[in-house]
């Protein structure tokens, strides 16, 4: 009886060093031995390459792959942010290749909501992060600013530092871009409540061309040169165009700017003060919890539908803060 028994013990020890037993039992990718965990391949699809922000997006995302050790992440975007076309080719090259699961920032609003329709018919989820699709039907999660009260709170700041009235111009962004439209949209709602406060401006869009910026930021500002006293751009390009404008007309520091994104142009504009704000974002923790997220939902897990990382306004007087410097100058991936 005795041996019976001690043979019993040693075959369960065996057979648990096997994987079986309590750890053996948790679902794939929640825990347990890293042997029985599920590998995921995810693609995230930014909408461009290039610029420091996906890049520091791509930094969020490949840190957390690595702490989950169990996904192989495929960073794939088009070179610029006006190729939908180039973008949805991705998405369905992605489906084809039958990867577990997409985060997809989408170019355009309404020309990708197909594409990730096409992804859900072939049962691969589809996380939707930094801008949002007309339709959001068909994605699991959508990770990202609350962009309408970034753009509220860059035009509270710059009502605030103009003493409510002056004129001031907004540069948008191309069209179909959810996120920039709705900075917009919440930078002249603010200024709405400004009656001394004119809008000169706010017709006039650039895509995702620094130089085209540039261009068009010159010929606003000379048209109204005599009546701007401030100014908002919604992105990366436009910030870097509006700010070489305002120096080539003799305007930076004179003309109240506030950019919404950091780079390393505009930080060193805001140590200047030809930049009096910047709107923050957090593109590693949008990387990162992108992710995080949809690794969940493939384990199993029910995950938010609506997941926000936050949005801080930088100033001269605040951009030494431990987490202002860490939004304004954020880790990039390859640096």
């Amino acid at each position: 009886m005795r041996f019976a028994v001690l043979a019993a013990s040693v075959l369960c020890l065996f057979i648990g060093l096997s994987g079986c037993g309590e750890g053996g039992n948790q679902p794939a990718g929640t825990g347990g031995g890293s042997a029985a965990r599920k590998k995921y391949r995810i693609a995230v699809i930014p909408k461009g390459t290039t610029h420091d922000f996906w890049k520091s997006v791509h930094y969020g995302a490949q840190q957390a792959a690595d702490e989950l050790g169990n996904v192989e992440l495929i960073w794939n975007g088009p070179d610029n942010e006006k190729d939908k076309e180039g973008q949805i080719k991705i998405v369905d090259t992605f489906v084809g290749e039958r990867v577990d699961g997409i985060c997809l920032a989408p170019i355009d609003r309404d020309s990708l909501v197909p594409a990730v329709r096409r992804a859900k018919q072939r049962k691969i989820p589809v996380l939707v992060f930094d801008s949002a699709l007309s339709d959001m039907n068909d994605a699991i999660s959508y990770v990202a600013t609350d962009n309408y009260h970034g753009g509220v709170m860059a035009g509270e700041h710059l009502a605030k530092i103009l003493e409510g009235k002056g004129g001031v111009i907004l540069l948008r962004y191309q069209a179909g871009s959810e996120s920039t439209e709705q900075r917009e949209q919440g930078f002249l709602d603010a200024l709405k409540e400004h009656a001394g406060i004119k809008v000169l401006s706010e017709s006039q869009r650039v895509d995702s061309d620094a130089v085209q910026a540039l261009k068009v930021g010159e010929s606003v500002l000379r048209n109204f040169k005599d009546e701007v006293t401030g100014a908002f751009t919604v992105c990366e390009p436009n910030n870097k165009g509006m700010l070489q404008a305002l120096e080539n007309e003799k305007l930076a520091g004179k003309v109240r700017f506030i950019a919404f994104d950091s780079d390393p142009r505009i930080l060193q504009g805001l140590k200047d003060k030809t930049v009096d704000g910047v709107m923050l974002q957090d593109p590693e923790r949008m990387g990162y919890l992108s992710v995080k997220t949809i690794v969940a939902h493939l384990s199993g897990e029910s995950v938010e539908t609506r997941i926000p990382t936050g949005e801080k306004l930088a100033t001269a007087e605040n951009m030494h803060e431990t987490e202002m410097k860490r939004l304004l100058e954020p880790k990039k991936f390859g640096e």
